[in-house]
């Protein structure tokens, strides 16, 4: 791997500032892609590793880069988001990956075709050519996350093939940035230069294709006992009004039926449907064809029930199911012709029996065969399974067919891939334009395996018999102990993840970074290498799985069906709970006030019970079935809400009690911040409560609380041995059954509706909020682009607390979509969510007022309920600049303002004996500097005994810095201590570094703390 030069990372910064990346661990992201490298392949390719990722975001920035990378002889490499398994973005040679997701925008749509950038996903194209009254003509399995210059780039055919071919057929134009660093306009022939190139002859810009008018789909599914049958109806097939034809083989049915179910909180969230193990053929269609009953009949054809092929076109993105099965896969993929299919599928299945295929018919003469072999690649014997990969290959080309693509691996291959005039023509251009060969070095026209694979080629009917040797029967093989102090399952699933990029683009801490480490994927893969001794779980790594925001977004997008949000909530409890590493800092604060007022804002707790309408107070029982939890946020911030919800209840007929002064934080924060200790005592706080007042169902305004009352209690008081019998109910389930009844008056507004992760994706709590919204009368309820289970997160949560600017990027993505409806309030059921989008609405600029739904619903009952903006927006002052203050680079700021101070309060007359020696001049500050080293060791020492003659300093100068009510500033003596006594072990590394100099600085009088220190 050639490394960049200091001159080069210095220019690359200069040019890219914080888009481009020199981390180790970031690069190592970008060092692979969906496929499992075998263990002794491995080191025949050599180093994958990257010398930097680099984000352009315009034409410009890449041209200048690739002039740049063309003087320096710096390799490039062009990546969208690596969802082959063929090596064709491994840095073969190191340089530099361009990670080109920032250039994903839709350009225009004129007539029948869309012009887009090459980053764009399918998944995000067809939902603006939807608005548009359009969709796309094909598009790959790997639709929700893959790209469509990537997909040129690497060719390919998918869902749509069979009415409209190769995916190249219908590109009209693309946009090269050429090695030299010229722009070209590519068309007709001249297409052929990067189409299957994988970007070896430079890099897609723009990329102008051929959409059709939106319709709807009719889906058949046919059985087949033997491959001539399938076969058979296949060919029998005409191309007129059938626009997609798939195929599946009996072992893809078999594990299909048997891989593992989506789960929500543990739960099955989907019913599993059985599938004949037979041969499946599944057509998109535009009507009814007849002709299919007489050649399904003609064919011993068996039409599967309507809910199956339904629930199978459902299921076309989520192939990588069976991964969970594996938790490794062997892949396979050939194209043969429609006249040999037959043929191919019955030696496929005599000689590689474990192989499970999804095939793809192309324009009515081709397949493309996917395949798989669920294997495990901790194990030895997955080398030797690997050779299945050119058997398939083989029989395919035995039977006029090939394998599908050339990446790294199939380069012998490239003349029967590619052609034999399309070949020489790249070869041609490369030499000519490419000299140094710079641009995405080892693909299509040769690679470091070429002779490897030309060798195992010529061995493999050898070498066919072992390939099954050591392969485990397909199951998920949890295990009961840790691994590396990882949970077992999420071990497992950290083989499982396919790396199919589902879950990227969607996550709102990947968004609001757009670095692959912040992805679910990422992390996964970090967990992969730290199980392979590759990584550490150190603090770095730590903080990347807290800033999660816990939407779940990603338990809906993942192809697999992995439990991952839960797993993150496990990596949480095992670094800070098990562990003992450091949370995110604000949350200590937090903590502190939960032990001393039962909540996390540092209010008082005898103020707990100030909200309560007067109106309400007599309604309020002692005793009763039904309990209403407010929560913090409600109680002390946004007090409307509580109040809000109280009088709705209370006009709806519901009694109900209230614990008052004894209502504790629901103890979600502590939870997902990784204090379990503090969460545990919550739990039993709140049970307690709640049973000595005969509660029997609990009503919740905050979603946080109905989660943490609804799932996690439950889980916990089994846990805790805790007897639990309690039902959880959001206010908006309990008024919607009677929300005509509610007597709501006219508004005349335009609103949208925001759904809270916690109630939404985590509860499936959608419909009782619009229930109540369509009895307003007069109201212009319009719905966000993203809704329901879709919806968007608001970036609450974890990245508010540890990351404000990232969370109103993320909060902007949603208001933004409230915009785009004309909407002129934004209502939200959550208190976190109201407070997070209005602090974003504010830092945005964005013209939309954020209203809460009871506060809103009330009103509309004639209820005069007071939103108090301005101290919302103060009491996120002071939260945000604790935040701000709890960063290491700002707490060693505050250290350098209580260098006299800490001077003093060293113990064993160490102050004064430093105060000496800073004043011995030239000798003082050369021993001064020569004990600097010893700094990081003696402060975690010497800082507890310090600590109690600082604090009162400490919070002097905190005062400072973080504008707070006097009846907070006044708890910061019991805060504090306990807060900084549990952060500064974390925090000392990094802050003394800072500190260091500085201090030597002050002792010898050349600092500007404070005039020359006395001894």
């Amino acid at each position: 791997m050639k490394r960049l030069t200091k001159n080069q990372m210095s220019w690359l910064e200069g040019a890219f500032g914080p888009r481009v990346s020199f981390s180790k661990r970031e690069r190592s992201m970008y060092s692979h892609d969906i496929g499992s490298i075998p263990s002794l392949i491995k080191p025949l390719i050599g180093s994958t590793m990257p010398s930097a990722v680099v984000q352009p975001v315009s034409e410009e920035e890449l041209q200048a880069l690739v002039r740049w990378a063309a003087r320096e002889r710096v390799p490039v490499v062009p990546r969208g988001k690596s969802t082959s398994g063929y090596g064709g973005v491994l840095p073969t040679k190191g340089g530099i990956v361009i990670d080109l997701a920032r250039m994903s925008r839709a350009i225009s749509l004129e007539g029948d075709v869309v012009t887009v950038e090459p980053a764009i996903s399918w998944k995000k194209l067809d939902e603006y050519l939807a608005d548009r009254g359009f969709t796309l003509r094909v598009y790959p399995s790997s639709y929700p996350s893959s790209t469509v210059g990537g997909w040129l780039a690497q060719g390919g055919a998918g869902f749509g093939s069979w009415k409209y071919g190769w995916f190249s057929e219908n590109v009209v134009s693309a946009r090269v940035v050429l090695p030299d660093g010229s722009l070209r306009d590519l068309s007709g022939e001249d297409l052929l230069l990067v189409s299957d190139a994988e970007g070896i002859t430079g890099i897609i810009t723009r990329v102008s294709l051929k959409v059709m008018p939106l319709w709807e789909q009719k889906i058949t599914a046919v059985a087949f006992d033997n491959p001539g049958s399938a076969a058979g109806f296949i060919s029998s097939l005409g191309r007129e009004g059938i626009w997609s034809v798939t195929l599946i083989n009996p072992e893809m049915a078999r594990l299909r039926n048997i891989a593992p179910l989506r789960t929500h909180h543990g739960h099955p969230a989907e019913e599993r449907v059985i599938l004949p193990e037979k041969y499946i053929v599944l057509i998109a269609h535009e009507n009814e064809q007849s002709s299919f009953f007489d050649n399904a009949k003609a064919n011993s054809g068996q039409f599967l029930s309507p809910e199956i092929a339904q629930h199978e076109w459902d299921e076309r993105f989520h192939i990588m199911k069976i991964k969970r099965l594996g938790p490794s896969f062997v892949p396979a993929e050939v194209v043969v012709p429609i006249g040999s299919l037959a043929e191919t599928l019955s030696e496929l299945e005599k000689k590689v029996p474990a192989l499970a295929i999804e095939g793809m018919g192309v324009s009515g003469k081709e397949m493309v065969l996917l395949g798989f072999i669920t294997h495990d690649e901790k194990r030895f014997w997955f080398n030797l399974a690997y050779m299945n990969a050119i058997s398939v290959a083989r029989i395919a080309e035995k039977h006029g067919g090939r394998p599908y693509s050339t990446g790294i691996y199939f380069t012998p291959w490239a003349e029967r891939i590619v052609g034999k005039e399309k070949l020489s023509a790249l070869r041609s251009f490369k030499k000519e334009s490419d000299p140094n060969g710079i641009m995405n070095p080892g693909k299509v026209i040769g690679s470091k395996l070429s002779w490897v694979m030309g060798v195992a080629k010529k061995l493999e009917p050898l070498a066919r018999p072992f390939a099954g040797i050591g392969r485990p029967q397909p199951a998920e093989r949890i295990g009961m102990k840790p691994k590396k102090g990882i949970p077992p399952d999420v071990a497992w699933y950290a083989y499982s993840c396919s790396q199919c990029g589902f879950c990227v683009d969607t996550c709102d801490q990947y968004y609001g970074r757009m670095w692959e480490s912040q992805s679910p994927r990422g992390k996964w893969f970090f967990l992969k290498r730290l199980l392979e001794g590759k990584e550490k779980l150190d603090q770095e790594a730590v903080n990347t799985f807290m800033v999660c925001t816990t939407c779940e977004y990603c338990n809906v997008m993942c192809s697999e069906g992995l439990p991952i949000e839960p797993s993150w909530l496990k990596m949480r409890g095992r670094a800070i709970h098990e562990k003992g590493m450091m949370t995110i800092p604000p949350f200590e604060i937090m903590a502190a006030s939960l032990g001393r007022n039962l909540n996390i804002w540092a209010h008082l707790r005898e103020e707990r019970d100030k909200w309560v309408p007067e109106d309400v107070r007599p309604h309020i029982k002692e005793k009763a079935p039904v309990m209403y939890f407010a929560g913090c946020t409600a109680s002390f911030v946004e007090k409307d809400m509580a109040q809000a919800a109280v009088k709705l209840l209370r006009d709806a007929g519901v009694e109900f009690t209230y614990m008052g002064k004894d209502e504790s934080c629901c103890g979600l924060p502590m939870l997902v911040a990784g204090k379990w200790d503090e969460f545990a005592d919550v739990v039993r706080h709140n049970i307690s409560e709640a049973k000595k007042r005969g509660a029997k169902t609990v009503i919740t305004s905050c979603p946080a609380c109905w989660l943490s009352w609804h799932t996690y209690y439950k889980e916990w008081a089994k846990k805790l041995g805790i007897d639990y019998d309690i039902e959880v109910k959001h206010y908006s389930e309990v008024l919607a059954p009677k929300a005509k009844e509610m007597g709501f008056s006219e508004v005349r507004e335009r609103v949208t509706f925001h759904d809270s992760c916690h109630i939404g994706r985590a509860g499936s709590v959608y419909e009782e909020p619009r229930q109540l919204l369509r009895a307003v009368p007069g109201l212009d309820f319009q719905e966000m682009r993203h809704n329901r289970e879709k919806g968007l997160c608001c970036g609450s949560v974890l990245t508010l607390i540890s990351d404000p600017p990232v969370a109103a990027e993320v909060g902007k993505e949603r208001l933004d979509e409230a915009l785009e409806v004309k909407a002129e309030r934004v209502l939200t059921l959550c208190p976190c969510c109201r407070f997070q989008l209005s602090v974003s609405a504010k830092k945005k600029g964005i013209p939309v007022e954020i209203t809460d739904l009871a506060t809103f619903l009330a009103r509309a009952r004639g209820y005069e309920i007071k939103e108090d903006k301005e101290y919302i927006m103060s009491s996120w002052a002071t939260f945000e600049a604790m935040i701000e203050l709890l960063r290491p680079e700002n707490m060693a700021g505050l250290m350098k303002e209580m260098f006299p101070q800490m001077v003093d309060a060293m113990p064993f007359g160490m102050g004064r004996i430093m105060r000496f020696i800073g004043k011995l001049g030239p000798l003082g500050r050369g021993m001064l500097t020569a004990m600097k080293g010893l700094f990081p060791v003696l402060f975690p020492v010497l800082l507890p005994m310090m600590m109690p003659k600082l604090t009162p300093t400490m919070i002097e100068l905190m005062g400072k810095r973080v504008p707070m009510p006097d009846f907070m500033a006044k708890q910061m003596p019991d805060l504090v201590p306990k807060a900084m006594g549990n952060l500064m072990p974390h925090m000392l590394p990094k802050v003394v570094p800072l500190v260091s100099q500085p201090l030597i600085d002050y002792l010898t009088g050349r600092g500007a703390s404070a005039s020359h220190p006395q001894a």
